[in-house]
């Protein structure tokens, strides 16, 4: 095995490994699919603040999710009002199934772009079969150049055509019929 072969087995297994990584590291957190959120605004000389707390949803209210109470007793149901909760859910099952299924796709698509690095010089090999390919390609493309030199000249005569409007309407102050 060469050393660009070596190299490149060693970069397919790149995508594989990230992929175990990310489904290692997901098991590895605890993730809870709800949760309560309240934002809550400034309030007199008390800064606005997010608070985020896994309570069941009949429990997402400010008095169950804002913990410590940054207001004194008095003010809590005022500081409360102003407070908007809701209720959130998630499916952390789903956002892994969507990752590995897009690293998948990934580490497929570079396993591929490997596999044509590989058999690409196999392809460039040259046998007798492409020497008169070749000559076909030539010969179209002195074809072409005929097409383009034609192609040219239409383009040069639309601008001296363009040229001379621009003169007789700007120097003259007339409109060409």
């Amino acid at each position: 095995m060469s050393w660009k072969e070596s190299r490149l087995s060693v970069l397919a297994l790149i995508p594989v490994i990230i992929l175990l990584e990310a489904v290692v590291y997901a098991e590895s957190k605890n993730f809870e699919d709800v949760r309560c959120k309240c934002i809550c605004p400034p309030y007199r000389n008390f800064t606005g603040h997010i608070y985020s707390r896994n309570v069941s949803q009949k429990d997402c209210t400010c008095l169950h999710v804002v913990v410590p109470m940054p207001v004194p007793g008095h003010d809590v149901e005022a500081y409360c009002l102003l407070c908007e909760c809701k209720y959130e859910e998630r499916s952390s099952n789903t956002i892994k199934v969507t990752i590995i299924l897009y690293l998948s796709v990934v580490g497929a698509l570079v396993l591929y772009m490997l596999f044509l690095l590989l058999v690409e010089p196999l392809f460039r090999k040259r046998d007798s079969y492409t020497q008169p390919l070749h000559n076909e390609e030539e010969a179209e493309a002195d074809r072409s150049n005929t097409m383009l030199e034609r192609v040219e000249g239409a383009q040069q005569r639309w601008k001296k055509q363009v040229q001379e409007q621009r003169k007789t309407v700007f120097d003259r102050h007339k409109m060409l019929s």
